[in-house]
């Protein structure tokens, strides 16, 4: 593989709690929830919530396709993950910059009859924490997969959003949801037709709100989406800066496996080899910054920093403040 940095240098960030008379407050605790399923901190000037939509189950071969099923079988073992499938995290951002509220992906909506009961929480979670739709100003997507965009096409939704929302996305990833190929990616049965139907009703509901840009877009003070590709063309990541903290929000960009593994190829991935490039550089960077990263699959809060582990990577979670 690609080497890895050679040293790390961990930033100041200090997480903090946020005060009650921000944007984010502490809602009712909703009489179901039997685990956290939000996470509030600042970034300097920047009130930032983790939000979980939940979990769904897919096949552990999808971590890595391409690696031999018995060291892929040994790491899961080591993970203590069960061999043959298991729930990965859905994660989404709430941001508040400025004027401006910010929703970075949003969710899965609902379950597109791929049996994933447990995943499309988040607008019920937005509501928990007192988040109201129509106060989000701006929304951000990492990219165009039904668990990052679902969410805006459950029925009724669009009603409670603003009319001048805008949603920015990389006109990369527009393009390629006109006609994806899928040939590169591996999917288990009806995901990709489930990924078309649900890219296609989003562009068809939101395509006036779309701000689309190239390669990098300030979306409010501090807060710029930057596109990637690999994931998919069009996948981007969303850093956030504030005095001389920062975190960056990498979507599908990493995952669990990829600290250990970063040259695995997950399922979903159209690019594989590109998408391990990206992976690479994006993990060496955040070693050497030691700014937080966040990201859509890994566990919630899925906040944590990067550090090298010889020729490979460590993900090394933050202790959560109270």
């Amino acid at each position: 593989m690609s080497q890895a940095p050679t040293e790390n240098h961990p930033s100041a960030v200090k997480q903090l709690k946020v005060p009650a008379d921000t944007t984010f407050h502490p809602g009712k605790k909703g009489a179901e929830e039997l685990v956290p399923s939000r996470y509030a901190l600042k970034i300097g000037d920047i009130d930032v919530m983790v939000v979980s939509d939940g979990v769904l189950p897919l096949p552990t071969e999808m971590m890595g396709h391409n690696a031999d099923a018995t060291v892929r079988a040994n790491w899961m073992a080591d993970m203590f993950l069960p061999p043959d499938a298991f729930d990965w995290p859905l994660n989404a951002v709430v941001v508040k910059s400025g004027d401006k509220t910010i929703l970075v992906d949003a969710g899965l909506g609902l379950d597109p009859n791929l049996n994933l009961p447990r995943a499309g929480q988040l607008i019920q979670r937005l509501q928990a924490a007192d988040i109201d739709l129509g106060s989000v100003t701006d929304i951000v997507l990492t990219h165009m997969h039904m668990d990052h965009v679902g969410g805006l096409v459950v029925g009724g939704i669009k009603e409670r959003l603003r009319p001048d929302l805008r949603i920015h996305v990389a006109q990369a990833e527009v393009d390629f949801w006109e006609n994806p190929d899928f040939t590169r990616t591996r999917m288990p049965d009806g995901f990709p037709d489930a990924l078309r139907a649900t890219a296609k009703r989003f562009l068809a509901d939101y395509r006036n709100n779309l701000r689309t840009f190239k390669d990098e877009q300030e979306i409010a003070p501090g807060v710029i989406a930057r596109r990637t590709g690999g994931h998919t063309p069009g996948h981007c990541i969303v850093r956030l800066a504030s005095g001389n903290e920062a975190l960056t929000f990498a979507g599908d960009a990493i995952f669990a496996v990829g600290f250990d593994q970063p040259e695995w190829f997950n399922g979903f991935e159209h690019d594989p080899e590109e998408a391990a490039r990206v992976r690479i550089n994006l993990l060496r960077k955040l070693a050497g910054t030691g700014e937080l990263l966040v990201a859509t699959h890994l566990p919630f809060p899925s906040l944590g920093r990067v550090a090298v582990a010889g020729d490979a990577f460590r993900w090394v979670p933050v202790f959560w403040d109270y």
